[in-house]
């Protein structure tokens, strides 16, 4: 328990401190986000503070798992995590620098995602019976826990959108699943989520007030260390069976991760009903939705962060249903509170006219 704080505390105490000079050095350099269309601020705002939290990620993890830690695979896939850390931080960085093309972005996250399946071995194996299928071949499992990533990772990635909202989401997530890994004893896991949590709430601090932005270096990042945690998470419940198992494990993980994969899921599917590309910016996120309806950044924020832990509670308490019927229950909860969103935006819209 004191290396989970240790770690939290480590991770916090380097955003923290070192935040204040990337937001000078970022003005300074003119490396900021300007208001534009799609914005949702009305000044310019410094986006380097994915540095910060990596940062205090990197360093807290490296300081507190040791890596001759053995984990309940069998070995300690620490060195390979760090790896795919440095490639996400790299292109995050450079993307917030000097922006790159979708392609460079998706092949880095593919090389990202191919180290943490190959070589640490963070990889789906089982469906847990839905359609019938449970044990999934390495053919299989390789490329559907590399998309698993990926999807990740650009979920965050794509709800980066207003004050608080990525950093928030992280933090939610991160602590439900690390509470979990502490429960089981997986304390390489647990270190890993309390060193993000920590980084996290530091930034938060600043970007609170618009101070500074995350940037695509905070988001990207955010998003693998999910998609770490979440993977090892149906993993573990898989394998090892005790008083603190999760049945449902896929299903609990979805609930876990619902704002920003169900707003991915609903955005990509109206954009591509309309004929267009499922990547084509636009203000169709839920987050966008609720800006129109009135609710500043932070109410924002907060609704969807509320949402979040409420679907958390709801997947870990109707576990026992059974996968799929636990993942439509989700999903169908997801559409009818979009529903419920647009059907309110549509009223204001008409009372304005």
């Amino acid at each position: 328990m004191y290396d989970i704080i240790g770690a939290f505390l480590t991770a916090f105490l380097i955003t923290y401190f070192a935040t204040p000079s990337i937001i000078r050095i970022a003005e300074e350099k003119n490396l900021v986000d300007e208001p534009g269309e799609r914005g949702s601020h009305y000044k310019s705002v410094p986006t380097l503070g994915g540095l910060g939290i990596f940062a205090g990620l990197i360093f807290s993890v490296t300081f507190w798992i040791p890596f001759n830690l053995q984990s309940q695979y069998g070995h300690s896939p620490l060195q390979y995590i760090l790896c795919s850390f440095i490639v996400i931080f790299l292109i995050g960085a450079k993307d917030d620098i000097i922006p790159l093309t979708a392609s460079k972005k998706f092949a880095g996250q593919i090389f990202a995602a191919f180290i943490l399946v190959y070589f640490a071995k963070i990889q789906l194996t089982s469906l847990y019976g839905i359609f019938g299928i449970n044990e999934i071949p390495d053919i299989a499992g390789i490329p559907l826990s590399m998309l698993t990533i990926i999807v990740i990772i650009n979920a965050f990635n794509l709800i980066d959108g207003i004050n608080a909202l990525s950093g928030t989401i992280g933090c939610i997530i991160c602590i439900a699943f690390g509470s979990w890994f502490l429960l089981m004893g997986s304390i390489d896991l647990a270190i890993l989520a309390a060193s993000l949590t920590g980084g996290l709430i530091a930034f938060l601090r600043y970007n609170l007030s618009a101070e500074i932005f995350m940037g695509d270096t905070g988001s990207l990042l955010i998003g693998l260390t999910a998609s770490i945690l979440a993977i090892s998470f149906i993993q573990e419940n898989l394998e090892y069976v005790n008083e603190f198992s999760v049945q449902s494990a896929p299903a609990v993980a979805i609930g876990v991760l619902i704002v920003p994969l169900f707003d991915t899921f609903r955005v990509f599917t109206l954009r591509i009903v309309k004929g267009s590309s499922p990547f084509s910016p636009d203000r169709t996120h839920i987050h966008h939705l609720l800006l129109n309806l009135g609710f500043s950044h932070l109410p924002a924020t907060a609704i969807l962060g509320l949402v979040n832990l409420i679907f958390i509670g709801i997947a870990f308490q109707l576990q026992a249903i059974g996968t799929l019927e636990l993942g439509c229950l989700l999903l169908g909860l997801a559409i009818i509170l979009t529903s419920i969103v647009n059907i309110a935006l549509k009223i204001k819209n008409k009372k304005n006219d």
